[in-house]
């Protein structure tokens, strides 16, 4: 069978571009070379040569994370270009990953999400009044970053200020959130119109961390996390429901990984990372070994996602 030539786009000019290129890096070394020629991009420099190889590429894998990765902006390029990819569009990839958008779609769709209130640069806050409604503690973030940068947990009252200042230094938009305190759960899903959901994943950030932050996702040993997770069957057919529901409100396919805090038996779902992570410490890669796929394996399927969802709509043109 004649090979693959597959584009690996890692690195970019996010905040995550050092866990980009450490995921790019695991997923060249997992790719089958018997079956794949790789061709290694780093957005940051190798956009025109990434144009101009375009002919001889059948597939990309976008291993990115934030801004002009993830939002859609190299999905696009990658559309004019037509060369298929894994994961979400250009639509599913914006929508996603704005967390104020996403939260409109997650509500329409009967999902529950934590209340919040969203503040913009240049306008005043009022601290007490978002206090009194939404109660401490708090959690505070920019819309449109992943990996949790920027994001901060309020206990009191003095320190909301300086928080949403934080958040507004990562984008002109920021979300405060009523504080949910439960067990945190992760879903993953994967397919494009027929759609598995993955099994469950139960995270526990460390003690030196307060939540589940950029150091806790990405060092090894700093978090637990808990593969299949500590609920039982009723439950984990729900936040499957859940994942699967939200992966479709937000016009995602493929594949993604939604985060949701079980409460009293309700699952209040917070992001979907149309991306997820893809180091050795990743949870996509974690659930999907739970499935009974390598990692090598699951790269594989998303290559033939991307490949089938281009072929449908070429065929519907």
């Amino acid at each position: 069978m004649k090979k693959k030539t597959i584009a690996l786009i890692s690195g970019g000019i996010s905040s995550e571009r050092e866990v980009s290129l450490n995921s790019g890096k695991q997923v060249y070394e997992a790719l089958d070379k018997d079956r794949y020629d790789i061709l290694t991009y780093d957005p940051k420099t190798d956009i025109p040569l990434l144009v101009t190889d375009a002919d001889r590429i059948d597939c990309a894998l976008i291993i990115l994370h934030g801004p002009y990765g993830e939002d859609g902006t190299v999905q696009g390029l990658l559309d004019l270009l037509d060369i298929p990819y894994q994961g979400a569009g250009v639509l599913g990839s914006a929508v996603a990953m704005n967390k104020l958008l996403s939260k409109h779609l997650y509500e329409r769709a009967g999902l529950v999400v934590p209340p919040y209130v969203v503040v913009r640069r240049g306008e005043s806050v009022d601290v007490s009044h978002i206090v009194t409604g939404l109660g401490l503690p708090l959690v505070v973030k920019p819309v449109e970053t992943g990996s949790s940068v920027g994001m901060s947990i309020v206990r009191d009252e003095s320190s909301l200020a300086a928080a949403v200042g934080k958040a507004l230094e990562f984008g002109a938009t920021a979300m405060i959130e009523a504080y949910i305190s439960g067990t945190e759960i992760t879903c993953g899903v994967l397919g494009n119109q027929d759609i598995d959901a993955l099994p469950l994943i139960e995270i526990i950030p460390g003690e030196d961390y307060e939540f589940f932050d950029y150091e806790a996702k990405y060092q090894p040993g700093a978090t637990q996390e808990i593969c299949p997770a500590r609920i039982d069957a009723q439950l984990t057919q729900k936040a499957q429901a859940c994942a699967v529901e939200a992966h479709k409100a937000l016009y995602c396919q493929g594949y993604s990984r939604t985060d949701m805090i079980l409460k009293d038996g309700e699952f209040f779902v917070l992001e979907t990372n149309t991306i997820p992570g893809m180091t050795g410490t990743s949870l996509f890669p974690q659930s999907a070994k739970a499935a009974g796929m390598s990692f090598g394996q699951l790269l594989d399927r998303l290559i033939e996602l991307g490949m089938e969802a281009r072929r449908r709509q070429t065929t519907r043109g």
